[in-house]
Parts: structure tokens; C-alpha cells; sequence
């Protein structure tokens, strides 16, 4: 485990914004997946920032106002990303990363200027340990709970074809079908620098019972 006391413990990661700005995203030298920023978070962060939500130049941004909450948020740079875009939000993730979670807003918090960021624990039942397999069915649990009739959940990930892994995927997509439906975003409508065949954005809804 980490000892996340002071910014000894990390190395920064820059990804700069479409306006010119650059989040400051601390990593840990030491520590669980939870601790670095995966390439899978930075394509979703670039894709929030597409023409889909947010275009100045017409004026659009569909993220001004809207409450966001980021599950498992790790560095919190997804999280970020959208407070930057006028988003309130809640990163969540266990009680190790909140110390981490708290210096990657501190050190961004110039770059929010009209939304908010504020992390908070993820709480998991005790029974449930952190490898994937054990973890689909509280996640979908998770989402049932949080997602309204007009709820969008925005999920990317990256496909992995070693060992367990499509299991474990084939088991999500089982257990989440059961009540939400989605759709693949396309890679012409994500980040043309910052997108990957192997890195899937999905939007999910929930089934709308008649």
C-alpha cells in the first residue's frame, strides 16, 4: 500500500485541454491499479471535450451545470476534466485514494472556474474483494441505484483478451443487459489524437419499464 502523505510520493502526468490549459495529474511511484492514469480515463477525459458536448465557438457545452459523479476515480482525472467544463462533481473511490483524489483537485482547482469537484469514499460491501470478476455485480448494482430515467453513464474501457479478462467482460455485458441498454461510440466521434481501436466508450441507459 502507498503512503500518500506529500507529493514526494508522485510523478505528474500534463494533459492539456483543448483551450490551451493543462491538468496536472499526480501518479503514485508505488501503489494499486488505483494510482496511475490509465490510457483508457485520458480517452474518456479527451472525449468529454469533443464538439459532442462542448463547442465554444457555437456556444455549446452540455456540461455547464450538470451533476456528474465518476465512480472508481482513481487520479481523478475524468472527474477533473469535466469540472474544468463547468460540471459539478463527485470522484469517488476507497478511503486509500482520497488523499490522492485531494492534491489532484488542489493542484487543478485554478482550472475550475464555474463547476466543482469533491471526492468522496466509494463504500463496498466487506464480502466483496477488489478483483474484477467479484466486483461486476456491485458495480451494475451500483449503477441501478444512481441512474435515473434520463441518466447517461458514460463507460470506456479497454478491451483485454489475456487470461480471464473476456470472461470477465462477457460477464458485465450479461448482468448490465438485464437492465440498461447502450450504444458504441464511434472512433470519428471521439478525440482524434486521444482514441484507440482497443479502447471502447460506451453510453448506457436504463430500460425504461412500460
Amino acid at each position: 500500500m502507498a503512503a500518500y502523505s506529500d507529493h514526494n510520493n508522485y510523478f505528474v502526468r500534463e494533459i492539456e485541454k483543448h483551450d490551451g490549459s493543462v491538468l496536472k495529474v499526480n501518479q503514485c511511484h508505488m501503489g494499486d491499479v488505483g494510482c496511475v492514469v490509465w490510457d483508457a480515463a485520458i480517452v474518456l477525459a479527451k472525449y468529454l471535450e469533443t464538439k459532442l458536448f462542448h463547442d465554444p465557438s457555437l456556444g455549446v457545452n452540455l456540461w455547464a451545470g450538470r451533476r456528474v459523479v465518476e465512480l472508481g476515480a482513481g487520479t481523478g482525472v475524468v472527474g477533473l476534466m469535466a469540472a474544468t467544463l463547468g460540471a459539478h462533481v463527485s470522484v469517488t473511490d476507497l478511503e486509500d485514494l482520497q488523499s490522492l483524489l485531494n492534491i489532484n483537485i488542489q493542484d487543478n482547482h485554478t482550472l475550475i472556474h464555474n463547476g466543482s469537484i469533491t471526492a468522496k469514499v466509494l463504500k463496498c460491501p466487506s464480502s466483496i474483494s477488489s478483483t474484477s470478476a467479484q466486483s461486476i455485480a456491485p458495480l451494475t448494482e451500483t449503477l441501478k441505484q444512481l441512474a435515473g430515467p434520463e441518466t447517461c453513464i458514460i463507460c470506456c474501457y479497454e478491451q483485454r483478451t489475456e487470461g480471464i479478462n473476456p470472461k470477465v467482460e462477457r460477464q458485465f455485458f450479461e448482468l448490465l443487459q438485464q437492465s440498461f441498454h447502450w450504444e458504441e461510440i464511434p472512433l470519428s466521434k471521439q478525440d482524434q489524437e486521444f482514441s484507440s481501436p482497443d479502447i471502447h466508450i460506451l453510453h448506457i441507459q436504463k430500460n425504461q419499464r412500460l
